[in-house]
């Protein structure tokens, strides 16, 4: 380990920022001029010393991106769809890094048709990202959008699919997201905010019409919501959704009449929160009204949509939360969590017979997948685990069996997933609380506390982190290490007051849930200080940071991934994309009570002569969600301020924004420099 390299030093520019008489001396917020030359090179140095340090590891990167690649199937495809009349599928070709979008007409013997290969479309470009395809109801024409920079601001265009044609219509600055009406004609689309990113307006437009001649639908000038688009499952109707953290408002209007004026669904009422289904003359709202907290199903005839109309279908639980429901013509499927775990309830119309898919493992993620046919007996649903690879199944609701049409490969010959040992087990909080873990290892483990265990969370937006299967996380599993998933609030995993006793001024429960169950991984010998590492990534990189400053003798090493770390100054600053939003997650600071809490953990504020752990912190420079200088400025404080000789990387992706790089293989590199990272810290070397 080349330790003598010198750290980069950031100059110091000292702002004051005062709130409430409260001042505050922030050094480095300079930083946040992103066309700064100064800057740049700041971020520059910053890699080039992670570079440097970590050069003895540089091999070792490379074999573990090859091993992780070398496991998957690079000539793979989904399982195709079939909708109005298409398959549908997503495929891959070997040593390519995009998927290619396609199609087949009435039957998997046809003729393949592209759509959009995006290998082809991201050459040129160093980050690649298509979203929001949609074929219109003739199926000759799609709208789709790209993203060249990273930032998620999109332009969307249209191609026809008959001719291969791509058409003059190009808009820009969208949030990527379309929907044909079913004239076939006209599209609707969300645009955001020039400066905060927030998805405000939504418009229409003709197919090949002047795109300055697009019509504004609808504004909404409430800076805390955001808007959507979207198409009920019927094709009835075209549903405009207003949402913010704790409101919804939905507008609908027939999709064969696009020139109509979109109604009010319910008025919004601050928070009641509700989302609509439609089917055969009726609307199905999951919604939490009435005080259902858990959230409940009820149902309204299309012609009278308020509030007053609504009529209980599955009342309210206080020990089941429902995420979501699919209807089909005989049934209704309700996505359903209970005691952390994923549950599928089949409710046939009738009213007799209803029953749950039964699931066996103690840790595991099963939830409805593609169902875009309502006259079906099949329920398409996915499943894995831990140790179990992701599988995509035809369930018959009706007889009761079940086809497995796709489990994903783990090629290499190694992987048997009887080798891999999952637990659940229950930390108590300090306020006694049971805060529920998912944990997997592979067989043979000594729980003598000396394995290096990797703990990751995120607790954050009532975001569940369930127990998903990672073929790449194998190379951790494989060479000694024990894999944790705290399920901490803040998240819903417990149900809806498992989100709201970690939000708002109860937000510290996430960040001493983390180190609770920290500390029992460390009692039941499982781990210990010496081996035990830490991992999260945006509001769970605001959870990293919170936890180094809290505790950080409890961690050998850290991986905050775009970390939101500077709560304060951006939750303060209403032109920082997204902020508005966030008042009902975090707070609004410019009501004293949230500024001061918010105070009180905000990392980049807290940051204290500790000797904190090992910590490698990554952004990229066009994030939109958590800017880059959050992480940039919280590390030259930690570099300025904290104690002992412990490895500090700022490592920068000069190309990409909050997800990352964009190729498939790419995204597999910036996973191999983590975990060298925590491999080359417990000595591991290959």
């Amino acid at each position: 380990m080349a330790q003598n390299i010198p750290a980069p030093v950031a100059k110091k520019i000292p702002k004051t920022l005062e709130k409430f008489n409260d001042k505050r001396i922030d050094d480095y917020f300079w930083l946040n001029e992103r066309e700064n030359p100064e800057v740049i090179d700041y971020l520059k140095q910053e890699n080039d010393y992670y570079h440097k340090m970590t050069a003895h590891t540089e091999q070792f990167q490379k074999d573990l991106f090859e091993e992780m690649k070398a496991r998957i199937k690079e000539d793979d495809q989904s399982v195709p769809y079939l909708y109005n009349g298409y398959y549908y599928i997503t495929r891959y070709e070997k040593g390519k890094d995009y998927p290619i979008y396609a199609r087949k007409k009435g039957s998997l013997d046809a003729k393949e048709e592209v759509l959009f290969d995006c290998n082809e479309l991201a050459k040129g470009h160093a980050y690649f990202q298509l979203s929001g395809l949609s074929v219109s109801p003739d199926n000759k024409f799609a709208s789709y959008a790209t993203d060249i920079v990273g930032r998620r601001i999109y332009t969307i265009g249209v191609k026809n699919l008959e001719t291969g044609e791509i058409l003059s219509d190009k808009i820009e600055n969208t949030t990527g997201r379309s929907v044909w009406a079913n004239d076939n004609a006209t599209l609707f689309y969300t645009r955001q905010d020039a400066v905060t990113l927030r998805s405000d307006k939504v418009y229409k437009h003709r197919r090949g019409a002047d795109i300055s001649k697009d019509v504004l639908v609808f504004n909404e000038i409430d800076d805390t919501f955001n808007v959507g688009i979207s198409k009920s499952k019927s094709r009835k109707f075209l549903m405009i959704e207003s949402s913010s953290t704790l409101t919804t408002e939905t507008r609908f209007l027939e999709a064969d009449n696009p020139d109509g004026e979109f109604r009010v669904f319910q008025k919004r009422k601050r928070g009641l929160e509700y989302d609509v289904s439609h089917f055969d003359g009726h609307f199905y709202i999951m919604t939490n009204a009435d005080k259902a907290t858990n959230f409940k199903v009820m149902k309204t005839p299309e012609t009278a949509t308020g509030i007053e109309n609504w009529k209980d279908l599955i009342p309210h639980r206080d020990d089941v939360l429902v995420e979501g429901i699919e209807i089909f013509r005989n049934y209704l499927v309700v996505d359903e969590r209970s005691n952390g775990l994923n549950k599928i309830r089949i409710m046939p119309w009738s009213g007799k017979g209803e029953y749950y898919l039964p699931f066996k493992s103690e840790t595991y993620t099963a939830y409805p997948s593609v169902n875009v046919d309502f006259d079906t007996e099949i329920l398409r649903y996915s499943y894995q685990s831990l140790a179990t690879p992701p599988s995509v199944i035809d369930f018959n609701m009706r007889t009761k069996e079940q086809t497995v049409l796709k489990e994903q490969q783990v090629l290499g010959g190694k992987f048997d997933k009887n080798n891999y040992v999952e637990e659940r087990l229950w930390a108590t909080a300090g306020d006694g609380t049971k805060i529920p873990m998912s944990v997997v290892y592979r067989k043979g483990i000594k729980k003598d506390g000396n394995n290096p265990l990797l703990q990751y969370a995120y607790g954050s937006y009532g975001n569940s982190m369930d127990a998903t299967f990672s073929s790449t996380r194998l190379s951790l599993l494989d060479r000694g290490f024990i894999y944790v998933i705290a399920h901490i609030r803040g998240g819903e995993d417990l149900g809806r007051q498992w989100y709201e006793d970690g939000k708002l001024l109860k937000k510290k429960n996430t960040f001493t849930d983390f180190i609770d169950c920290s500390k029992y991984l460390i009692a039941e010998r499982y781990t210990s200080p010496k081996h035990l590492y830490a991992e999260g990534g945006s509001a769970g990189g605001l959870l990293m940071g919170a936890v180094v400053n809290m505790a950080p003798e409890l961690y050998n090493g850290v991986i905050a991934q775009v970390p939101f770390v500077d709560v304060v100054t951006t939750m303060l600053d209403d032109t920082i994309p997204l902020t508005t939003g966030e008042y009902d997650e975090w707070g609004n600071p410019n009501e004293k009570k949230y500024y001061d809490y918010m105070r009180s953990y905000s990392p980049y504020d807290n940051v204290g002569a500790h000797d904190y752990p090992n910590m490698y912190v990554s952004t990229g420079l066009h994030d939109s969600q958590v800017q880059y200088f959050e992480p940039a400025k919280w590390v030259a404080k930690l570099r300025a301020t904290k104690t002992g000789n412990q490895l500090l990387f700022l490592d920068t992706n000069m190309d990409a924004g909050h997800g990352g790089a964009s190729g498939r293989f790419e995204a597999l590199r910036e996973l191999a420099r983590e975990f060298a990272f925590f491999l080359d810290l417990e000595g591991i070397k290959n």
